[in-house]
C-alpha cells in the first residue's frame, strides 16, 4: 500500500510495454495466462511490444538543428522507433494506412537533451532507498514530459549507483524516461580526511592518491557508469578587495590520473569547477566537459577550443537569487558572483569555435525538474547566444558530447524518432520551449496537448 500511495503522489508512469531489443519470447510452448508474453532482462515475463507501425508527422515548421534553419511544411516518416524519411511534404509520400499526426500548425524540433541533471534528490535523514528512487523516477519523468528525451546525469547525490539501475530500467522498457548516460557516485579529493574515516558506499568516492584515483575510476566503470564526475575546483570566496578566489582540490598528478584512466577505458569526464587554478588544471588535463566555470577568462576559453573540449555553463542554476543571498551574507553585499558568471558565459559565446552545451543542473533543491527550458531563455537573453545556437546547444552539441550524434540530436533518417512540438516559433520567442505540447520518444507518444493537432 505504501508503494501504491507513493506512486500516486508522484504521478509515476510505469509502462506495460517495451521497445527494448533485450526482450525475447519465452521458451515454447507457453503454459501461463493469456497470449505468449516476452521475457525481460531479469528473466520475468512482460507483455510483448506491439508490432511497429508506420507513422507520418506533418510539421508546419521543422527546426533543422544541423543548420540552425527553420523549414516549412515538412513530413517526418517513422516506423517503430526510427525515422525512415524526412523532407518537404511535396516530396515525402505518406504510405497508405499510415497513422498521421497533424502538427501542421506547430513547430517540430528534435527531442531536447539536458547535459547536466541530477535525477536523485539528496536524501533526507532516514529516507528509505525506495522513497528516494520513487522521487528520482518522478523527477526524470517530469523531464521527459517537458521534452527532454535524453539526458546526462552528473552524480547520484548520495544514492550510490542507483542512477545506473534507473538507466537500465529505462533501457529495458520498465519505466518511461529520457535516454540516459549516468555518472554514479562521483569522485572527490580527501587529502585532508584520514584514511580511517568511515566509508559511505552511497556518497562520493574519496581518493587520496594517484593509485586510489585510478582504482575509483575503474570501480565506477565496472559498476556501469558512463561518465566520471570530478570536482577539481571547490568553493569560491572574495578577498577584501573583491577578487574572486577558488579552492583547488586534487593535486594535478591525481587529476591527470583520473582523466587519463577514464580515457584509457574509453569513457569521458565532466569537471565541476568554479574558477581559478583548479579550473585551469581541468582544462590542461583534458577534462571533456567544463561545468559551470564562473571565472572563465579568455585564456582558458581559448584553451578549451584548442583542446576540443566543451563548456556547460548550467547558467540558471547559478544565477538564482540564493546566490546573491549567500554573497550578501558573506560580503555584506559588496561583491557578487552572478555578474562575474554572466560575463564568463558572454565571453564563451563570443569565443570563436567554443562549443557551448545546454545543461541545467536541475537537482530538486533550487531548480524544479521539468522546467529546464529556462536555460535556453537564459542563454539567449543573458548569455549572448542567439536562439538557433541555444537550441543547437541542447540538441546537436549535446548529442555530440554524448557520442550519440548518429542516434539523436537532429531529425534524420535512421535516427531515433525523438521529437517534440511547440505552438509558436522558438527562433522568434525562445520561451516557446517552456511550453512543449507534444513529446515523442522512440516513436511512442509520451504527451500530446496539441488539441486538434493529434493523430488521425
Amino acid at each position: 500500500m505504501r508503494c501504491k500511495s507513493l506512486l500516486a503522489a508522484f504521478g509515476i508512469l510505469l509502462i506495460a510495454t517495451t521497445l527494448s531489443a533485450q526482450v525475447q519470447p519465452p521458451p515454447a510452448p507457453w503454459r501461463g495466462a493469456g497470449p505468449t508474453p516476452c521475457v525481460g532482462s531479469d528473466g520475468g515475463i512482460i507483455q510483448c511490444p506491439p508490432a511497429p507501425r508506420v507513422i507520418a508527422v506533418r510539421a508546419g515548421r521543422l527546426f533543422d538543428s544541423k543548420t540552425g534553419q527553420m523549414l516549412a511544411r515538412q513530413v517526418v516518416l517513422l516506423q517503430g522507433e526510427r525515422i525512415t524519411d524526412v523532407g518537404p511534404e511535396a516530396q515525402v509520400k505518406i504510405p497508405a494506412g499510415a497513422q498521421v499526426i497533424d502538427l501542421s500548425q506547430a513547430t517540430v524540433l528534435p527531442g531536447l537533451i539536458d547535459a547536466h541533471t541530477h535525477m536523485f534528490n539528496t536524501p533526507k535523514p532516514g529516507m528509505s532507498r525506495e522513497t528516494s528512487t520513487l522521487i528520482a523516477i518522478s523527477n526524470l519523468q517530469s523531464d521527459l514530459r517537458a521534452g527532454f528525451t535524453a539526458a546526462r546525469d552528473m552524480s547520484s547525490h548520495g544514492n550510490g549507483y542507483a542512477d545506473v539501475d534507473i538507466r537500465n530500467a529505462i533501457n529495458d522498457g520498465r519505466i518511461d524516461g529520457p535516454r540516459y548516460q549516468v555518472s554514479g557516485r562521483g569522485i572527490v579529493w580527501g587529502g585532508e580526511t584520514p584514511a580511517s574515516a568511515p566509508v559511505n558506499p552511497l556518497a562520493s568516492t574519496v581518493v587520496r592518491s594517484v593509485e586510489e584515483a585510478r582504482a575509483a575510476v575503474r570501480e565506477h566503470i565496472e559498476r556501469g557508469a558512463d561518465w566520471i564526475k570530478l570536482f577539481p575546483a571547490g568553493a569560491y570566496s572574495f578577498t577584501p578587495t573583491g577578487e574572486a578566489q577558488y579552492v583547488v582540490t586534487y593535486p594535478m598528478p591525481v587529476l591527470q590520473a583520473l582523466i587519463d584512466e577514464t580515457h584509457r577505458l574509453g569513457h569521458k569526464t565532466g569537471c565541476h569547477v568554479y574558477g581559478g587554478d583548479g579550473q585551469k588544471n581541468a582544462i590542461i588535463a583534458g577534462c571533456d566537459t567544463i561545468e559551470h566555470a564562473f571565472g572563465l577568462n579568455q585564456e582558458q576559453a581559448n584553451m578549451i577550443v584548442q583542446k576540443g573540449l566543451y563548456y556547460d555553463p548550467t547558467f540558471v542554476r547559478y544565477t538564482e537569487p540564493y546566490m546573491d543571498d549567500n554573497d550578501k551574507k558573506n560580503t555584506g553585499g559588496k561583491y557578487r558572483m552572478i555578474p562575474i558568471f554572466e560575463r564568463a558565459v558572454n565571453l564563451a559565446a563570443d569565443t570563436r569555435g567554443m562549443k557551448i552545451m545546454m545543461g541545467s543542473g536541475a537537482d530538486g533543491s533550487t531548480y524544479a525538474h521539468g522546467t529546464q527550458a529556462l536555460d535556453f531563455e537564459a542563454l539567449v537573453k543573458r548569455g549572448g547566444v542567439n536562439p538557433a545556437r541555444a537550441i543547437q546547444a541542447g540538441t546537436t552539441i549535446n548529442a555530440e558530447v554524448l557520442g550519440w550524434s548518429d542516434k539523436i540530436g537532429s531529425l534524420d533518417k535512421g535516427k531515433y524518432a525523438d521529437l517534440i512540438a511547440v505552438s509558436g516559433d522558438p527562433l522568434t520567442d525562445i520561451t516557446e520551449l517552456q511550453r512543449v505540447k507534444f513529446v515523442m520518444k522512440g516513436g511512442r507518444i509520451i504527451r500530446n496537448d496539441m488539441g486538434q493537432g493529434g493523430s488521425k
